[in-house]
């Protein structure tokens, strides 16, 4: 059986111990009399028992929950290298199909554009920014004591990243054709805290 059962189990006959003394004291004045002890010790054993049994079973909750968040930690791993196994297995059939469409230039007067960090909480002053194709800079200040970054990337794939520093300003550039991309925090933790953006470049 196990410790849940176990735990179930005495209670219930704890429950039916007292109510079958309560009745039986109800009905015969001399009860327990010589029986006394006899009763005291049955109870001191199921109360004992019932005690046992449920400190074992909290135990056994704190172990299955413990193995629940080991399982839905490990399910989130893998759930966010996925997306890059699905790209690999997707790039033979885009072979097989018509030949891809050239990409765009990134040949144009670029920009460069200011991002800070908010010195309180996990976040961006903005949440978009906007630059011409070509070279585009994000000149990026860090008021907080925290560390972060600003990378760019582009369908899950980073194109450049500045350095990581706190209480400092650094940047980052790369050569950017028209599209959508991301810029984020690449310390864990930052961007699915909200510090991501979009970058749009047209």
């Amino acid at each position: 059986m196990s410790n849940e059962t176990l735990f179930f189990v005495c209670g219930i006959a704890l429950a039916v111990c007292a109510v079958v003394v309560s009745f039986i004291g109800l009905r015969v004045k001399s009860f327990p009399g010589k029986a006394g002890p006899f009763v005291a010790l049955a109870f001191a054993v199921l109360i004992c028992a019932t005690a046992t049994f449920a400190v074992l079973h909290a135990k056994d909750e704190d172990k299955a929950k413990a193995a629940e968040l080991t399982k839905a930690d490990e399910e989130a791993e893998k759930e966010e290298s996925s997306p890059v196994e699905e790209e690999s297995k997707e790039a033979p059939a885009e072979k097989e199909g018509p030949a891809p469409k050239p990409k765009a230039s990134a040949t144009g007067p670029g920009g460069t554009l200011q991002l800070a960090a908010s010195e309180t909480a996990l976040a961006f002053d903005k949440t978009s920014l906007a630059s011409k194709p070509g070279k585009v800079t994000i000149d990026f200040d860090n008021p907080a004591a925290l560390e972060h970054n600003v990378a760019i990337e582009q369908n899950g794939k980073e194109i450049a990243v500045s350095e990581t520093l706190a209480k400092g300003k650094t940047s980052v550039s790369a050569d950017l054709a028209p599209g959508t991309y991301t810029y984020l925090c690449t310390v864990p933790g930052h961007a699915e805290a909200g510090m991501e953006g979009v970058l749009t470049v047209r």
